[in-house]
């Protein structure tokens, strides 16, 4: 699962309050239960709603995109019974990667990506999965992080799963970088079913629309199975929990975990 659970901000909007969006985030994440989720856009003081709706079983990695790892994040929560964590790493999506809180590519605020190699419990299949926030204002910059990520992805022997906030829909430049060369596939199109109609993902607290953009998305090497995907338009107790909508995917890791 994917979501950007959208950082809290002043505003007048009621549905956008993050106090009446929290107990709708609560409700979400403790009824869907993912393997693994990839959240972005997190500020440190909603990390105890995240936890608190996932439980005690789920473990996360990832800081914040500051220099000293303070400030908004994209941490990986995964289901410690189900989930091995072997290793992992957090880097700038610069020219120094391993420069935190570092800016390149015409971002005006750090942008990252995080990465864990995870193991299956139940059927020993290794896999890496990358979660990322790509910048929102410059296309520069979200081709070159996704050119990053691309490569990053290539020097590794493990299936790969993305999650991110792209800010890129199908058919953009950075999602053409993204997927050059064969690396990655869209694991709505590779899917055996969807589950639901091809929402936009950034419906911003309207009902979904069918022909809105699609810019939160998951990725997945060429060798893993997509059972079913879908985007999750429903509300939750009258509202929606952010301003964008979960992508879920239902996947099939190669049980040596290696291509």
């Amino acid at each position: 699962m994917s979501l950007n659970v959208r950082r809290p901000v002043p505003t007048r909007r009621v549905q956008d309050r993050w106090s009446r969006r929290a107990p709708l985030l609560h409700e979400l994440l403790q009824a869907e239960q993912p393997a693994v989720l990839g959240t972005q856009e997190v500020m440190p003081g909603q990390l105890s709603t995240l936890q608190a709706a996932l439980g005690d079983r789920y473990r996360s990695v990832g800081t914040g995109r500051d220099r000293r790892g303070g400030g908004e994040g994209c941490p990986i929560y995964y289901d410690g019974d189900r989930v091995e964590l072997v290793r992992w790493q957090q880097l700038a999506l610069s020219d120094r990667p391993a420069a935190a809180g570092s800016i390149s590519w015409g971002n005006l605020t750090p942008r990252i990506v995080v990465v864990a190699a995870v193991r299956d419990r139940v059927t020993s299949a290794s896999a890496l999965v990358v979660n990322t926030h790509l910048d929102h204002l410059s296309p520069r910059s979200r081709v070159r992080a996704a050119i990053a990520i691309r490569q990053l992805i290539a020097r590794q022997p493990l299936p790969a799963v993305v999650t991110g906030d792209l800010n890129a829909a199908a058919g953009s430049p950075a999602l053409r970088a993204l997927r050059s060369g064969g690396t990655l596939v869209d694991a709505w199109e590779a899917a055996s079913a969807r589950v639901t109609p091809a929402y936009g993902t950034f419906a911003n607290y309207r009902r979904p629309r069918v022909d809105g953009r699609r810019i939160d998305w998951i990725l997945v090497s060429p060798d893993v199975e997509v059972l079913c995907a879908g985007i999750d338009g429903r509300e939750v107790s009258g509202g929606w929990a952010s301003d964008h909508l979960p992508v879920h995917a239902l996947v099939r890791v190669p049980e040596r975990g290696a291509r």
